[in-house]
């Protein structure tokens, strides 16, 4: 059995749409933020780091397999079904490229964003530059879109996964897909997948 312990929360979101993708039998086991649930004892154990989501693979060979950070939950499902991640060539390196720029660049430019929307009064300075950045990652994915329907190619993988996670909470952190059209189009597309939306819907039941 696999159990992600998990909130409603972008980087949350993308291991269950990855499950569902696949068609993984999982459990989801709530970490309430709000409460502070993800700095207990027995959460710090699982994650030192205390950030959700958290993947426990029961049935791993040789025992318990916990993993945290969603990237590397990612590639590990995708591994372990043989799914949404090619075993060789040209694009398996261009979703580990998207991966990490995923990493490196497009998350953390909407996690500071969002940190700085939660501000009470927020200085219009601070904000201006995180939004800029945000527009300068999305940027650098429209560009990826120009010649392939997703992120690392034609098609769909654990790299447009990872990006939807932040790119679903746009509107929370003030941004606008506006000026990206081909960002959009991928947006859309992978909104309506029936994957997602059902595991968009259990997530955010988690904070119900």
């Amino acid at each position: 059995m696999l159990e992600v312990l998990a909130f409603a929360t972008p980087n949350s979101v993308k291991v269950p749409i990855a499950l569902e993708e696949m068609g993984l039998d999982y459990r989801l086991v709530p970490v309430n933020l709000r409460r502070g649930e993800q700095k207990t004892d027995a959460f710090r154990a699982l994650n030192p780091g205390a950030k959700v989501p958290v993947l426990i693979d029961r049935s791993a060979p040789g025992g318990d397999t916990v993993i945290s950070e969603s990237a590397a939950i990612l590639v590990y499902l995708a591994e372990k079904s043989g799914q949404l991640l090619p075993k060789h060539g040209a694009h398996r390196n261009k979703v580990f490229e998207q991966l990490f720029f995923h990493a490196s660049g497009l998350s953390p430019a909407f996690l500071q964003a969002f940190l700085v929307s939660m501000q009470p009064s927020p200085p219009a300075e601070a904000r201006s530059n995180a939004l800029s950045e945000v527009d300068r990652v999305l940027g650098l994915l429209n560009h990826s879109l120009e010649h392939h329907p997703y992120a690392a190619g034609d098609t769909y993988s654990i790299a447009d996964i990872a990006h939807f996670g932040w790119v679903w909470r746009h509107q929370a952190v003030g941004a606008s897909l506006d000026k990206f059209p081909l960002v959009t189009r991928w947006y859309d597309d992978i909104s309506a997948r029936p994957a997602v939306v059902k595991a968009i819907g259990k997530t955010l039941a988690l904070a119900a």
